[in-house]
């Protein structure tokens, strides 16, 4: 891996959540980072992370500042996210990091900040409505939209995890440049000890949130001879819930739990309208597991002839192309080894060297801004 010859030794500053897959992104980055001397802090917005997400983050050497308050698309109105502007913006002050990294980019909407800051494009709410809803934004989503739109505008680079969903972005909020693609990656989950083989449909995420699309996951579960196992809450904390009636909900679980499954090799399952990337997804092709997935633009960019792909909206269909895979071992196995072989191209070294490929862009270029002769130019 090739890396810039340009200072390395920097103190990021990064805004994340432990609700989604935000988190795994903020650690992964954090410790892959670290390598090559850059120090982060990442600022937790939302819920209070569990005992092993923080002993997940200890692990990767990243600080932690718990801010308790609350993420923009659960905000119950503009000034909340707007107080949450100022208080990073207070943090910045008081720490003095090289750079900002806001994995909300709506927090750039009003708050000056003194250092370049990196936006990334990780999902949003237009976006969202436009995949799963469609037509005009209600008022709850319309001024959530503005405020990203002005954090885009606000940020020195923007990032997003696919060009399917970079596109979608610029089209969304009529970007005059479509953000920069640097593709996510995972390290290598904690395998311990297996669970029995006879679980092999397997799902995980968040479960209530409607992009996710699990409801269809449950009817099928309803017409397959084996079980359908799903990780994650039911309940969102905006207050969002889905029900289940066919599948198993195992509740939220930890990444070492969610590696038990995984290592059993059970076919994944996505039903996902919307998914900008897909964490869960990757984890499951690292640990060689057939994956089925919904056919969206995203899926199809990042693991087309590694996975098989359905109307997100089949039910019959979807049940058919599971119930194929379960009657030829030898074609699921094989299935699992493309989806393996793919996963290999989304590394955590990677997305590093991506995401530093831009830090070191957006400082240069505001260093020869600030310069007199980028002064006079």
């Amino acid at each position: 891996m090739a890396w810039p010859d340009e200072k390395t030794d920097l103190h990021v500053l990064m805004t994340a959540d432990a609700v989604g897959g935000v988190w795994q992104y903020a650690l992964d980055l954090s410790e892959g980072l670290r390598a090559h001397s850059v120090t982060t802090t990442i600022a937790v917005l939302g819920p209070s992370p569990s005992a092993d997400q923080l002993a997940m983050a200890e692990s990767t050497g990243a600080k932690l500042i718990l801010t308790g308050l609350p993420l923009d698309w659960t905000a119950r109105n503009r000034c909340e996210v707007e107080e949450t502007s100022r208080t990073i913006a207070h943090i910045a002050a008081q720490i003095r990091p090289d750079l900002l990294h806001l994995n909300s980019p709506a927090l750039a909407a009003n708050a000056p900040f003194d250092v370049p800051v990196v936006a990334v494009c990780h999902s949003c709410v237009a976006t969202w409505w436009q995949a799963v809803k469609g037509g005009s934004l209600p008022e709850e989503f319309a001024w959530r939209t503005e405020l990203v739109a002005k954090g885009y505008g606000s940020s020195d680079r923007l990032l997003a995890p696919t060009l399917a969903f970079a596109q979608a972005t610029a089209q969304a909020y009529g970007l005059a440049q479509t953000p920069t693609v640097v593709s996510n990656g995972r390290r290598s989950m904690p395998v311990g000890r297996s669970v029995p083989d006879e679980h092999i449909i397997f799902t995980a995420g968040r479960l209530w949130d409607e992009g996710k699309n699990f409801a269809v996951i449950d009817r099928v579960a309803s017409h397959l001879t084996v079980p359908v196992l799903a990780a994650g809450s039911l309940e969102g904390p905006n207050g969002t819930h889905v029900e289940a009636a066919h599948a198993k909900v195992l509740g939220r679980l930890s990444d070492a739990e969610i590696a038990q499954h995984l290592s059993a090799r059970p076919i994944f399952i996505s039903m996902a309208r919307y998914e900008p990337f897909g964490l869960a997804v990757l984890e499951a092709a690292q640990m060689e597991c057939a994956l089925v997935l919904s056919d969206i633009p995203t899926f199809r960019e990042l693991w087309e002839g590694a996975a098989l792909f359905v109307d997100p909206s089949d039910e019959s269909a979807t049940v058919e192309v599971i119930d194929h895979l379960l009657q030829d071992p030898e074609g699921r196995a094989a299935l699992g080894r493309a989806a393996r072989e793919r996963a290999d191209a989304y590394t955590v070294d990677a997305m590093s060297a991506g995401v530093l490929n831009t830090y070191h862009s957006v400082l240069c270029q505001r260093s020869l801004m600030s310069s007199p002769e980028g002064a006079a130019a």
